[in-house]
């Protein structure tokens, strides 16, 4: 009887909390000319220009781009050669790894999930996931057998924390600390995502036994926090997150290309991660992971932090709904205030590079960072992918640009900065 009630508590929870209709109507990013939206086709043929001369200089095997202003779609081009072993080119509606770039779509998750009043931002991470209540700060390391010594973190660890990437929390291995990358390997953490047969809230659980680079709050460090908010969603709604995202991000925006395992009808359209090697674009190989992921695999490791593949366009349409205050199609997923709240500085005066800070889903641009040029207005929003991948959206411009590529250990790409660049500059009106 226990288990009928606590069923039915959740299923009416899931009902009363779904996203819910707006009284605003935006309608979806359509294509359309680029005189509409106010910008200029002659100034966005210098993107063309820069991606084909990027591809026939061997900076990028390809890529695919898009921008949009004012909701609408006036650049989405191909370029380049996705798979040098079979030739196939690249295509506007290829499907890419995106890795972090699933961290913004995981702090919407958690704070839909705070509009709803389960929690404050400042509660306990171990109010919820009591693993983490005797968290620990690393104090010494032998680099010999890995072993280490800890002390006691004054204060616990907050969602606040996990969101702005100050809870101490490393990262294994793209820490910037050997030592955490040593510790992680040695604990068997899963950084990125796996095709073992592992569940997000089997890896969480194991981490949060592991030490802290320092207390809580007082330091910016970037990290796999956002894996533990994966599970926290789980936690708290009661179902796993890729259905969360599914029914409560995906299907009100119609991303209908993003997932963390890719359905067999869409699998073809996965672009192969490549890098060069004496002077050839050839697969990439990893020790770390299975570069055929999302394709193979148990299909049950939901990283919050890393684990998803998309395209451009519906990546571009997760961003539109935030320049739209939270809304698209005339579905509210997040509140105007809310929103107001995530691209407020969380972090104070911590550095996470000139000219931003981190709120809590993206780095935003300050006035310094508008002050520096290229970037975008102050108040920008943007962040990046482990396979190289790129966006920006500009919220006085209304204006949103998306790069995505799939490379790793290229030195010579700099089509991220252009890309943005140029983006800003082909607003004409």
């Amino acid at each position: 009887m226990k288990y009928v009630l606590t069923v039915l508590f959740l299923f009416m929870s899931g009902t009363v909390y779904s996203q819910t209709v707006s009284i605003q109507t935006t309608p979806p990013l359509s294509e359309e000319s680029a005189e509409s939206a106010g910008m200029s086709d002659e100034r966005l043929a210098r993107i063309d220009l820069m991606l084909t001369e990027a591809v026939e200089e061997e900076k990028i095997p390809g890529a695919v781009a898009l921008v949009a202003r004012n909701g609408k779609i006036v650049f989405h081009q191909a370029f380049g050669t996705a798979d040098h072993e079979t030739g196939r080119v690249f295509q506007p509606d290829d499907i890419f790894r995106i890795a972090s770039q699933t961290k913004a779509i995981t702090s919407t998750a958690v704070m839909m999930l705070w509009e709803e009043a389960r929690f404050r931002l400042d509660d306990p991470i171990c109010r919820f996931i009591p693993e983490f209540e005797d968290a620990k700060i690393i104090d010494t390391f032998s680099a010999d057998d890995t072993t280490y010594t800890a002390i006691p973190a004054k204060n616990p660890i907050s969602i606040r924390h996990l969101l702005t990437h100050t809870s101490g929390i490393g990262y294994g291995i793209i820490d910037s600390d050997e030592r955490f990358r040593k510790i992680y390997k040695k604990a068997g953490i899963t950084d990125l995502f796996t095709t073992k047969d592992l569940s997000i809230g089997e890896n969480v659980r194991k981490l949060a036994s592991l030490p802290l680079h320092h207390e809580p709050g007082e330091e910016y460090t970037y990290s796999e926090g956002l894996d533990v908010l994966g599970y926290l969603v789980e936690v708290l709604s009661g179902m796993p997150l890729d259905e969360f995202f599914r029914t409560r991000i995906f299907e009100p925006l119609e991303m209908e290309d993003t997932w963390f395992y890719l359905p067999e009808s869409k699998q073809d359209r996965l672009v192969p991660v490549l890098t060069k090697q004496e002077g050839e674009w050839t697969r990439y190989i990893s020790e770390y992971y299975d570069p055929d992921y999302p394709v193979k695999g148990a299909g049950r490791f939901y990283s919050g932090g890393a684990g998803l593949s998309s395209t451009v366009k519906d990546y571009a349409a997760f961003l539109q709904m935030y320049l739209n205050q939270g809304e698209l199609n005339g579905v509210r997923l997040l509140s105007r205030t809310t929103i107001q709240l995530m691209m407020s500085n969380q972090i104070g005066d911590l550095p996470m590079g000139e000219g931003q800070y981190h709120g809590l889903a993206f780095g935003v641009i300050d006035q310094r960072g508008e002050d520096i040029g290229g970037r975008g207005s102050q108040g920008s929003f943007h962040w990046g992918g482990y396979f190289n991948t790129q966006y920006f959206a500009d919220p006085e411009e209304n204006l949103i640009g998306v790069l995505m590529k799939q490379t790793r250990n290229i030195s010579s790409d700099d089509t991220g900065w252009k890309f943005r660049q140029l983006a800003g500059q082909a607003v004409d009106d």
